[in-house]
């Protein structure tokens, strides 16, 4: 006991010299430290109005006092003020600076954290390993390789490269910037690697859809003898969702139980949302009963789950037992139940969700107000969006995003390409989502050379590898008639999935490539990938394009015989287009007495043009009464159809009683236009259009041709032109089609032999079409004419068509 307490008093005593000594070193300061000590303890036990009291009486403080105060303000989310209080300290040390950084890197604000970093730099204080990890923490899918690269060059010149915990915030920042080429070379040339390295390199890959890449790595993972932690699990489910495999979600659960991660909420909400995926609803159920813990996160899965699979009874009945639960309210599935609502364009549902956000403050909420913008946007409720949209103090490309895709999804392709380079001078940076819906506009508006930019730009923010872009790049290329393009695209993409492979079914069968088609389909199923309904819908329209009666049959039949798809109404219809472009109308009315819903107004007008281009006026009669009869007939396409048969049948008095009926129901016929591309600029004109500046000489060239089309033998098929005039009138008429005139404007307008595209939004005549491919054939170019039907790529006199249409 003696020796005992001469230990502890003559190690009392030395403890007493190194703080004195500390004191004369550092200007210690007693009463700041007892200050200090009490404030920390404030902050310990969460009393945070005791402590922001505490700090304003103390008479002197020092910088650690003011370090714990930004963090104070930090933790409770006030920003500005600890910004405030950062920029009026005196004394900063790397700490004041990284923790401040820290505070906008938990705020999502990663740029502000970023300029902060450089301000750091410039101020002349070194950043340490704690402050690059704190900084990459921060970066997201805003964030570019530009923006990161000098901060890795920082690092290595400082001595931080071999950091373990710098190095894996690298993997992981390039990961979330999506370059994946640089997180994986980077990731390889590591001469240290845990379980987090392996985690961030996998949970990148499998939320850009490189879900064999994640599986790879897992396997490599195991092999160096890292145990997988609950992230590794939660990515590897995400990944087998990727790639539909219940197979491999079911061996990850197993994995999961054996490794005792089952009771880990995290773990157990991942299988949920895998099961959820799907569609493996009962078991999603009962695994739900069984977690030994719930939270928030558990009730949104379960919720979206049962809304998307159709059972609204059930999600009703486990949002109204969150609502009683102990779990905050902010936390509620808000956005979930608001992409519901959006995506069923369900604007009443969205309006009293939005309601709630409001009242719980959840409005707040960054990723709840991008919901709402989303869902007014695409229920095209386009001036609240645009409320909530320009009074949001932090825009991301998420919200833009969401703008884009709602016009582009209404129609309104220009709104959403003005909106796309508005947001481009705002220096935001787009995800693929966002050039995904910025393709689709200039896919519908069929801009070749916006398409081609946008392409360049895919490529520089290195989004080339994913999947989504890939397609939607596939897509564009297809729709502004560059079928050779779309090819290429989709023989590069090194990864493909449904989408994919359903947007080339999609692209050969609107060129009338039947045959690629069903070779395409037949590869499809080869690969391993299960066709959906997109693909047969694909693989029918290209069928009823080129009058392929039997295979689309043999197709429409292995939907549910082999495959265990159910037909939709687009599927019926496109059978029943078939069928009756054959002149097969009774096997066609056999067929619609066995569908499970009635015909709708596509389907009887598919009829009615099939009807009279095989003349049968008794089953016209039959589907014009059927789209006369209907409440809401969109446009005049059945009447005009209708006139048309009695008036190709010389039949003027039942003309007149169609036309009549048109003007007593207000029914317009929609005006044909046509446009053209000529240098970035996009030229529109409708029939016997005179406003045009090259007006005369496109008129010159017109007559011009019609000489040589003459000599050519080719003679006007006046029958198109439904009006009791003379043949002379009729014939001078055709002439000056808009799609005519818009092929003159091009062949004035650009070099000899070069392609044209034109686009139609109604379909072509058979005159245009038999005078498009004279035309082809005398200038020697390729003319492709995109209507409302398809393409018709004409060359050398013929049309890729072959004259089924």
């Amino acid at each position: 006991m003696v020796i005992m307490k001469r230990f502890y008093s003559t190690n009392s005593m030395y403890n007493m010299k190194l703080v004195d000594a500390r004191i004369v070193k550092t200007a210690f300061d007693p009463e700041i430290c007892n200050y200090n000590f009490k404030l920390k303890n404030f902050l310990r036990t969460a009393q945070i109005s005791e402590a922001r009291q505490l700090f304003d009486e103390m008479p002197r403080r020092n910088t650690c006092s003011v370090n714990m105060m930004i963090s104070c303000y930090l933790k409770s989310g006030n920003l500005p003020y600890a910004r405030e209080l950062f920029d009026n300290m005196g004394d900063r040390t790397a700490v004041s600076w990284t923790i401040l950084i820290g505070g906008y890197a938990r705020s999502n604000q990663c740029i502000e954290g970023f300029n902060l970093y450089a301000e750091m730099c410039r101020s002349g204080m070194k950043p340490d390993a704690v402050t690059f990890a704190t900084l990459l923490s921060g970066c997201d899918e805003t964030m570019t390789r530009r923006d990161i690269n000098p901060v890795h060059a920082h690092i290595t010149k400082l001595g931080h490269g071999s950091d373990l915990a710098v190095c894996n915030s690298l993997v992981d920042s390039y990961c979330k910037s999506q370059n994946f080429d640089l997180a994986f070379q980077f990731f390889k040339d590591m001469v240290t690697r845990d379980t987090i390295t392996f985690n961030s390199m996998i949970a990148g890959y499998s939320k850009q859809g490189l879900n064999k890449e994640a599986i790879k790595l897992f396997s490599e993972m195991q092999h160096n003898g890292f145990r997988p932690s609950d992230f590794t699990f939660a990515a590897l489910l995400r990944a087998s969702v990727g790639l539909a495999d219940v197979t491999l979600g079911q061996q990850v659960h197993g994995q999961v139980i054996k490794t005792n991660f089952i009771w880990d909420v995290f773990v157990g909400n991942a299988l949920l949302d895998f099961y959820s995926k799907h569609d493996y609803v009962d078991s999603m159920r009962k695994f739900f009963d069984e977690m030994l813990e719930l939270d928030g996160v558990s009730y949104n899965i379960m919720i979206t789950s049962y809304a998307w699979n159709g059972h609204l009874e059930e999600s009703h009945s486990l949002f109204r037992e969150l609502q009683l639960s102990k779990f905050s309210r902010r936390n509620f599935p808000f956005a979930t139940l608001l992409s519901i609502a959006a995506n069923t364009q369900e604007l009443e549902m969205g309006r009293q969700i939005h309601a709630q956000t409001i009242v719980t403050t959840a409005d707040s909420d960054i990723q709840v107000e991008n919901s709402i913008v989303d869902m007014y946007a695409k229920c095209g409720r386009f001036q609240e969006a645009n409320i909530i949209f320009s009074n949001m103090t932090a825009r991301s490309s998420v919200p833009w995003t969401a703008m884009i895709s709602g016009y582009a999804q209404q129609g309104f392709n220009d709104e959403a390409l003005i909106l796309f380079n508005e947001m481009r001078r705002e220096n935001v940076y787009g995800d693929q989502a966002t050039f995904a819906s910025t393709m689709r506009a200039s896919a519908n508006l069929a801009l070749l050379s916006l398409g081609k930019q946008l392409h360049s730009s895919i490529i520089r923010a290195g989004f080339m590898s994913n999947v989504h872009c890939g397609s939607a790049l596939l897509d564009m290329y297809a729709k502004c008639g560059s079928l050779k393009d779309a090819i290429v695209i989709f023989k590069e993409m090194p990864n493909r999935n449904n989408v994919s492979w359903n947007a080339m079914l999609s692209a050969y069968a609107q060129n009338g490539e039947g045959k690629s088609t069903l070779r395409s389909f037949e590869e499809m199923i080869k690969s391993g990938l299960n066709p959906d309904p997109v693909s047969f819908l694909g693989v029918l329209t290209a069928c009823s394009h080129c009058g392929l009666v039997d295979e689309a049959l043999q197709y429409f039949n292995s939907m549910t015989q082999t495959y265990h798809v159910i037909p939709r109404k687009d599927h019926y219809a496109c059978m029943v287009d078939v069928l009756c472009r054959k002149g097969r109308f009774k096997e066609a009315e056999s067929l619609m007495a066995k569908m499970p819903f009635e015909p709708d107004e596509i389907m009887w007008s598919s009829i009615l043009n099939s009807c009279r281009i095989h003349k049968n006026q008794e089953f016209a009669k039959k589907a014009a009464d059927e789209l006369f009869n209907m409440d809401m007939l969109r446009d005049a396409a059945a009447y005009v159809t209708m006139s048309n048969i009695y008036a190709e049948a010389g039949d003027w008095k039942h003309v007149s009683k169609v036309k009549k009926a048109m003007r007593e129901r207000g029914v317009q016929k929609v005006p044909a236009y046509s446009w053209v591309e000529i240098e970035r600029k996009v030229h529109v004109f409708s029939a016997n259009d005179r406003t045009h500046l090259l007006n005369e000489e496109i008129r010159r060239k017109i007559n011009n041709l019609g000489k040589l089309m003459e000599e050519e033998g080719y003679k006007p098929d006046t029958s198109v032109v439904l009006q009791n005039m003379d043949d002379e009138l009729k014939a001078e008429s055709l002439k000056y089609h808009s799609e005519r005139l818009a092929i003159a404007f091009a062949l004035i307008s650009t070099p000899e032999g070069s392609p044209i595209l034109v686009m139609k939004n109604l379909r072509a005549c058979i005159d245009c079409h038999a005078a498009i491919k004279v035309i082809s054939n005398i200038v020697q170019r390729e003319i492709t004419v995109r209507d409302s039907s398809r393409f018709h790529h004409f060359k050398n006199g013929t049309c890729s068509c072959g004259d089924f249409w």
